[in-house]
């Protein structure tokens, strides 16, 4: 959530209380010297111009939340959270990859996979746990993810310390706590689930618009100069994670938010300088654009539901007219349909609502010959089995299953940052098309 006293914080208001061990106290830039304090800026901002020649990412918010994520890797020891960095967009193409070959080269004990075996990672993660980069995550998400359940709760469950996962190991079959608290960066297609959208700094990748240029990832000159960024941060914070672990920054944001974000301003206290309200004024304007994004993707899915109950109230039939449709969604009183907008809810709007998920209007010919503006139902079968699958669906026969009919309720209320975190194989959010 969004604090009301969230704007206006300069680098010096902004700067976090310090804890000394032996009691409570205050601090400027957590303690560091001049000479500590001068070498972080000068260090934060060689990174980010090194990122940003690289990767073009959607804006110089991301580009700062990207600088200091990696930069938060190599404190993972001070933190009390591990955010996630969702580096998501709508198709391939989008840079999605390239942003993980930079983190691989720049972050703390990167563990770069595409398919691991999540007893591989279970054993892997320890007291000095490594970055975890996953790319085509989307795989690891939705009906298709079979054995990859224990990776997802453990995805989950890591976002925090102190919540292991819990196994049966070794030739004794002994209880086996295993940690799973690490820093990790998910690309993939799509939004990912909510649980883990909401434990991350998410990039909202696009493709490079022509004459967007960035420079080309090559192994011989980019890797030795991305590593000597990784080793001067790792010099400059390994010892200064006795200051960060006592650190407790002044946030812009609340609860869930401010969890995942806490770590990223520690840095930019450490560093201190202009990064201090860069950091705050990212945090605000990506947390807002989230927020909206949930919106909308509540609205979304809760007309994927109504469109199949209308469906259902007319026998599953073959094809919807569109003003038949409409009509359903309207004469739906806890439904916001008939206030939609501002005369309710209209053709144009329906188009537009069902565009992300590939479904649009097209001509129709009835039982009584006559051709109609319609929406096919076999349109919506892979965005409801993605987005809100029914749980009360009955096994499926020999042929398609036959969706329950579910009873008609409020629109679901926007994620409030405050989800507990499950343990592995817990539940996860829809997982969009591809």
């Amino acid at each position: 959530m969004l604090r009301a006293d969230g704007e206006g914080h300069g680098p010096h208001a902004s700067a976090g209380t310090v804890v000394p061990d032996g009691g409570p106290g205050t601090g400027d830039r957590a303690g560091a010297s001049h000479e500590t304090a001068d070498e972080g800026v000068a260090l934060l901002n060689d990174l980010r111009a090194a990122i940003g020649r690289y990767v073009a990412l959607p804006n110089e918010e991301a580009l700062i939340a990207v600088t200091l994520w990696v930069a938060a890797s190599h404190i993972q020891h001070a933190l009390q959270h591990a955010p996630r960095l969702a580096v998501v967009g709508p198709t391939k193409g989008c840079g999605k990859s390239r942003v993980l070959d930079v983190l691989h080269e720049t972050v703390s004990r990167p563990m770069m996979t595409v398919n691991t075996s999540p007893a591989v990672v279970f054993r892997i993660i320890g007291e000095d746990p490594p970055t975890l980069l996953v790319d085509e995550a989307d795989t690891i998400f939705g009906p298709k993810a079979g054995d990859k359940e224990d990776l997802r709760g453990l995805l989950n469950a890591g976002h925090q310390r102190n919540r292991p996962a819990w196994r049966i190991s070794g030739p004794e079959h002994k209880p086996t706590a295993f940690p799973t608290f690490a820093m990790a960066a998910l690309a993939g297609i799509g939004d990912l689930p909510d649980t883990i959208m909401d434990r991350a700094v998410v990039l909202r990748m696009q493709k490079r618009k022509p004459g967007e240029k960035v420079a080309p990832f090559r192994s011989r000159h980019s890797v030795p100069e991305l590593n000597a960024l990784r080793d001067r941060l790792a010099a400059w914070l390994t010892p200064l994670r006795g200051v960060a672990h006592r650190l407790v920054p002044r946030m812009p944001v609340e609860d869930r938010a401010a969890d995942t974000w806490e770590p990223l301003v520690i840095v930019a206290d450490l560093a201190g300088g202009h990064w201090p309200a860069q950091a705050r004024a990212a945090c605000l304007a990506m947390t807002r654009t989230e927020l909206v994004q949930d919106e909308q993707t509540t609205l979304k899915t809760r007309l994927l539901r109504d469109i199949r109950r209308a469906f259902e109230q007319h026998g599953d039939t073959e094809a919807l007219r569109s003003q038949d449709l409409l009509a359903a969604l309207i004469q739906d009183a806890e439904a916001p349909w008939a206030e939609y907008g501002t005369k309710g809810l209209n053709a144009y709007h329906l188009a537009n609502l069902l565009r992300d998920f590939g479904i649009s209007p097209a001509n129709h010919r009835f039982e009584n010959g006559r051709q109609a503006k319609a929406y096919a139902r076999n349109q919506f079968l892979d965005a409801w089995a993605r987005y809100c699958p029914d749980p009360a669906q009955s096994a499926p026969a020999a042929g398609e299953a036959v969706p329950a009919r579910r009873a008609q309720g409020k629109p679901p209320a926007p994620p409030s940052g405050t989800l507990p975190i499950g343990p592995p194989g817990g539940p996860t959010g829809p997982r969009p098309t591809r």
